[in-house]
């Protein structure tokens, strides 16, 4: 269908219903209804378009997750198969769905080694809830029931339910839920431009941020400690991507106190980081004992999430632990396990990992790397298709913008009105594009960022902010 093709919309009117009865999710819904909402209305590849007739490049994939692009018309035949023939199954009462065992079984293909097992959630934040109980249950069946603590980091994101956010770092979210709820401690992140001292070089500073989780599992007793989780790359915070000294001597520490470790790869997993799972990647090079998986699963196309369990968990559960007391009604979701293995095939039968990893990766690396020389922007990196800088309003002496300002939603606006999607998160302006982007799109991509900095830097020499 061509954009021509689509019937028209009466943007007004769909404001106006938004307004009235949808509240959105991390929003001020009052700030948004006088506003109006940007009404999205169709996507083709990495494009899409809104009510208006306006093209927007979509750097961000949807929320990290339309891996494939939009319009694939085998995601939406497997979705349109599956619906006639089977549309929903539950995996409880002794049951299964040939798409959920199906999917077991190809997830534990391109897992990595000892992943043989999968427990289906529909969401991240699901997979995460999941995570917490797995991690308890496998200490109760050890014998030592006393180990229920949690470490995670500040600034971390983990998710948005009760249990999941009590695992991230957002300070915002625990102030509104009186979270996070018991069992459940931070540590730092491994952010330089917050955490490093003087002169300290970047090796050293990843090592000195590990070290953040030895003290406190010392601090609260490493018979008392189940778990550390982390997302590979921090995404939500802000692309915070750790020096390539960091994970390597958190595994080190989490095999020497036997700390179970948990690899949250709701964000980095399906070839984002240009391997199947951003553990996998040289710079992060963990092995975790569970993995949370969804976003990518499906590109996004319907909702589906789960956890890798690793052997010795799963051996645990399975060979002693009887019922595990835990699940959803669409836990294996039938629909949503045939579009994931449409989307897994596809992946692989395209080459798009490993196209990430040789090419489309390192291509947007060299390109999103000449922002630097833009006087607003700094500190330009990227790992695998995911990238951020940090504006700056003195870039030599590396002083930020007064918060209040709200230079990145500035920016973030420009992008908009000039045509791409890009994130803001404080003083990081963030992209995470789809996994099938061409060179000449990651170009335009780029040009239509630069012009968005020129745009923010202009507004604010315009008002004496800069």
């Amino acid at each position: 269908m061509k954009l021509n093709d689509l019937p028209t919309f009466d943007t007004a009117a769909l404001r106006a219903k938004d307004a009235a009865h949808h509240l959105h999710p991390f929003t001020d819904t009052r700030s948004l209804n006088a506003a109006g909402a940007r009404v999205i209305v169709r996507g083709e590849g990495v494009r899409i378009w809104d009510s208006e007739g306006q093209e927007i490049i979509d750097g961000m994939s949807g929320l990290w997750c339309v891996n494939l692009g939009y319009g694939r018309q085998d995601l939406v035949d497997a979705a349109t198969h599956q619906m006639q023939v089977l549309p929903y199954y539950n995996a409880f009462f002794k049951t299964t769905t040939a798409p959920a065992a199906e999917l077991s079984a190809l997830l534990s293909e391109i897992a990595p080694p000892g992943f043989a097992h999968v427990f289906f959630t529909n969401s991240g934040s699901e997979g995460n809830d999941t995570v917490i109980r797995l991690v308890r249950r496998y200490w109760d069946l050890q014998g030592q029931p006393q180990r229920k603590i949690l470490i995670s980091r500040h600034n971390a994101y983990h998710g948005s339910t009760m249990a999941a956010a009590s695992l991230g770092g957002m300070s915002g979210m625990h102030e509104q839920g009186d979270l996070p709820i018991p069992g459940i401690t931070h540590i730092d992140q491994p952010y330089q431009l917050q955490h490093g001292k003087p002169g300290e070089s970047e090796h050293d500073f990843g090592l000195r941020a590990a070290g953040w989780l030895e003290a406190k599992i010392l601090e609260l007793g490493a018979d008392q400690v189940a778990a550390f989780i982390g997302e590979p790359v921090q995404g939500a915070g802000g692309v915070i991507i750790p020096p390539a000294s960091y994970w390597p001597e958190i595994q080190r520490i989490c095999d020497k106190y036997g700390i179970l470790l948990v690899s949250d790869e709701v964000i980095c997993g399906f070839g984002r980081l240009g391997h199947w799972f951003g553990c996998q990647h040289p710079h992060i090079n963990t092995r975790p004992d569970l993995i949370t998986f969804a976003k990518g699963v499906t590109s996004g196309y319907l909702p589906l999430g789960g956890v890798l369990v690793g052997e010795r968990i799963a051996r645990a559960l399975i060979e002693q632990g009887g019922d595990f007391n835990h699940g959803f009604t669409y836990s294996g979701h039938p629909t949503c396990c045939a579009v994931a293995i449409a989307n897994v095939q596809a992946l692989r039968s395209e080459g798009v990992v490993q196209r990430v990893a040789t090419d489309t990766a390192p291509y947007l690396a060299r390109q999103f790397a000449t922002l630097a020389d833009h006087p607003l922007a700094g500190d330009a990196q990227s790992l695998g298709m995911v990238a951020g800088l940090v504006l700056y309003k003195n870039k030599a002496a590396r002083t930020l913008f007064d918060a209040d300002l709200g230079v990145g939603y500035r920016c973030r606006d420009n992008c908009f009105k000039n045509g791409v999607v890009m994130r803001a998160v404080e003083e990081r302006m963030i992209i995470a594009p789809p996994l099938v982007m061409t060179h000449d799109e990651i170009d335009l991509m780029i040009a239509r960022i630069r012009r968005s900095l020129d745009d923010t830097l202009a507004g604010l020499r315009a008002e004496g902010l800069i």
